[in-house]
């Protein structure tokens, strides 16, 4: 659909070049297209995409099992997924490898090699040859993401556009200059990879659909017979920032679009206003507002920034939102000068891209130096906060009108932002329901997956090809560990020996209940004597957030937790929330769980995708853990998903009384920690952590801590003898340390 300029009172929005820049997107479509085919890939209506779909479902109606391969490259995020279709017709989940995890490079742009080798050993484990995949898939149409994220704009506000600030200017996901040749060149290096024939193709899946069909299908409302809601809001699609599904019979059904442009995209907006505000890159400013904007005046009415901050958006009919492209600039000059002279009278001069520093790359934490933390900073960050979650409803309220639903599952990027998601369950109530739609015993459900980012989306092309070929989901995602696996013994040994100053003792067997109860008790025991410890268990976690299997676990009792955690062990400003973990009786004692996210024991709040307000016994109790606004970013640990740090929850209540802790993710300026090398590595970065709990796959689980960290070191043998000695368990490695 052409975007035309429209003139108001408020400025412009839409594209002052529409014509050109339609015509200038549609023939650079069809030129990449042709270069994509002869380079490997297949578009999503291709001929050849439609000879593997109908293979697939072949394959389906004759109730054979079949595997698919889900892929990204070039983009930010790059990974790998196996995904399976049985026997019955389900599929699910086997693996979600993120590239970042193994190169230690968060949102990793390069061919995601080393996710490629982690689905061969699963295929390995599972007995099926890579000749053997029904299909392998990519999550973004390139030919029209290209076309749309990288030519579109530059075409939009021409001439000013193509200047050499607007180039220059393009967020560090977009401006690498090898992502062209790299996703070129994907086809041939994957299928070299897999040792299979060349000529196979990857199969572009529309990237909202990669976002849309996975979400759905692991939530708690996959299989409802009433209609389910789907929205996709990111930074961009390969044609759209907004996409609206309605679900039926186990699939979802594109409703319609909104946005062709990437600058009209509420996660352009956050991330443009976050990350020029706040002093980090795009992709790494967005949460670091979100919680920044706690801090600060969240009262419409009297936040002095809001009333004409909130000019930036104007939200239309049918749930249209564009940019006012007559106060932001960086449609014109990306964030080498994002804001014109009206803007920055409203929030002053934004933070030069020179100066811009990276949170997730930090060489020497002792270089780390973050601004002062302001009245006017945090205010600032409140009215952007608002500003968006005003834009957010618009679209949701727009959805729930069209469709009549009351079940909403919400992906993409900017379903990250958590208080949003909570403030959609406290608009969208009850009482909404019954006023504006007549309809009494009604207020939105909402379930938000782990992965709603781009990480997600290897493993949504493959299940969106999968549900198009008549796979059915498969069940209700309960945790979220599928990417890796737990690190071998041998990895374990060649970490330790790495580490010259590294000291452990082991601590025996936990993959069966003794040994799981006597190891979780031992670690609550050095937890609520407010030692901080590191833990790594099993495979990673998928998505952005640490739940139980790669975390740093501290006492939440203790109200200089907080302080403590983000200037000596995360090195991160003093602000930052910390979140909880809890069992599911705790959650309900201490928090208020919204009725919204109830399905399936609410499940909802297993991901930390939602915050809830905390209890007045809460603040008492866990301090470290309420933020400044009095919630909590919570998640829900189940004991049938994860034995080991459910039973150090319940052993922590009865330590501290309370069967909670601080969580907070295992890394120090760098992504999570993935294998057991870069556990231990985080353990020397974090100068305030005192020892690492680091369990191989084979069950056997050691303590760590480094020896020239005396007063830590001292502390840490403190508490474990304490515990020998009120235990059963003997350490007869404890003697020679």
């Amino acid at each position: 659909m052409e975007e035309k300029p429209r003139m108001g009172v408020f400025g412009r929005s839409g594209p002052r070049r529409p014509h050109l820049a339609q015509i200038g997107t549609g023939v650079a479509e069809v030129v990449l297209r042709g270069i994509n085919s002869v380079c490997g890939y297949a578009s999503p209506n291709s001929r050849r995409a439609r000879s593997q779909l109908a293979a697939l479902e072949e394959t389906i109606r004759a109730g054979r099992e079949a595997y698919l391969l889900g892929f990204g490259a070039g983009t930010h995020n790059a990974g790998a997924a196996l995904v399976r279709v049985t026997a019955a017709g389900t599929v699910e989940l086997v693996c979600n490898e993120e590239e970042e995890r193994y190169t230690a490079v968060k949102h990793c742009t390069d061919y995601p090699e080393h996710s490629v080798d982690a689905v061969l050993r699963r295929l390995g484990e599972l007995g099926v040859e890579p000749s053997e995949l029904a299909a392998c898939v990519s999550c973004w149409d390139y030919a029209g993401a290209v076309a749309s994220i990288a030519i579109r704009p530059m075409l939009e506000e021409a001439p000013a556009s193509l200047t050499g600030k607007f180039v220059e200017g393009m967020p560090e996901s977009v401006a690498n200059e090898n992502i062209g040749r790299l996703i070129r060149q994907a086809p041939r290096r994957l299928m070299a990879q897999l040792g299979i024939d060349r000529r196979t193709p990857v199969v572009g899946v529309r990237h909202h659909d990669s976002h849309a069909y996975f979400s759905y299908a692991v939530s708690p409302f996959a299989g409802d017979p009433e209609p389910v809601m789907v929205l996709v809001l990111d930074g961009s699609g390969d044609d759209a920032t907004i996409s609206l599904y309605e679900a039926h019979d186990g699939a979802p059904k594109l409703l319609e679009t909104q946005g062709s442009s990437t600058i009209d995209s509420l996660g352009t907006l956050y991330g443009f206003l976050s990350s020029t505000q706040g002093g980090w890159p795009i992709l790494s400013s967005e949460g670091r507002y979100m919680g920044a904007a706690a801090w600060g005046n969240g009262d419409r009415f009297t936040n002095g920034y809001y009333r004409r901050l909130r000019e930036i958006v104007h939200l239309g009919p049918e749930g249209e939102v564009r940019l006012n492209r007559a106060l932001a600039n960086w449609p014109r000059a990306g964030l080498v000068e994002p804001y014109t002279p009206e803007l920055t009278e409203i929030l002053g001069e934004p933070v030069p891209l020179d100066q811009l520093w990276h949170p997730d790359a930090v060489l020497n934490v002792e270089d780390v130096r973050h601004p002062e933390v302001t009245r006017d900073r945090v205010d600032k960050a409140a009215a952007v906060q608002m500003v968006f979650e005003d834009a957010l409803a618009h679209v949701v309220e727009h959805l729930i009108r069209l469709t009549g639903s009351d079940r909403l599952v919400m992906t993409g990027g900017a379903a990250l932002n958590c208080v949003a998601n909570t403030r959609l369950l406290e608009c969208f109530d009850g009482d909404w329901y019954e006023r504006q739609l007549g309809r009494s015993g009604s207020g939105l459900n909402l379930w938000v997956p782990p992965t709603p980012g781009d990480a997600g989306t290897p493993m949504g092309a493959a299940y969106a090809f999968a549900m198009r070929a008549g796979a059915k989901p498969g069940g209700a995602l309960q945790h979220a560990f599928y990417c890796g696996s737990g690190p071998p013994a041998a990895e374990v040994e060649d970490a330790v020996a790495a580490e010259p100053g590294l000291e452990s003792i082991s601590l025996g067997r936990c993959d069966e209940p003794e040994g799981c109860l006597r190891v979780a008790d031992l670690l609550a025991h050095l937890v609520a004597g407010d030692r901080i410890v590191g833990l790594c268990q099993g495979a990673s976690e998928t998505g952005p957030r640490a739940l139980g299997h790669r975390s740093i676990l501290a006492n939440p009792c203790n109200p200089e937790t907080r302080s403590l955690l983000n200037e000596r062990v995360k090195h991160r400003e003093l602000i930052r929330p910390l979140a909880p973990m809890l069992t599911r009786a705790a959650a309900e004692r201490l928090f208020e769980l919204q009725p919204g996210a109830a399905a399936d024991d609410y499940n909802a709040y297993n991901y930390m995708v939602l915050t809830a307000r905390a209890r007045p016994e809460a603040h008492a109790l866990i301090p470290s853990v309420i933020h400044r606004d009095g919630t909590g970013r919570l998640q829900i640990v189940r004991p049938e998903s994860d034995p080991l740090t459910h039973a150090y929850l319940v052993a922590m209540g009865r330590r501290v009384g309370v069967e909670a802790s601080v969580n907070t993710s295992l890394n120090v300026g760098a992504p999570i920690a993935h294998t057991a090398a870069q556990a231990v590595a985080t353990l020397r970065r974090a100068k305030g952590m005192d020892g690492l709990l680091l369990v191989d796959a084979e069950g056997e689980a050691r303590l760590l801590w480094l020896r020239d960290r005396a007063e830590a070191r001292q502390r840490l043998l403190d508490a474990v003898q304490s515990w020998a000695a009120g235990s059963d368990f003997e350490l007869p490695a404890l003697a020679s340390v």
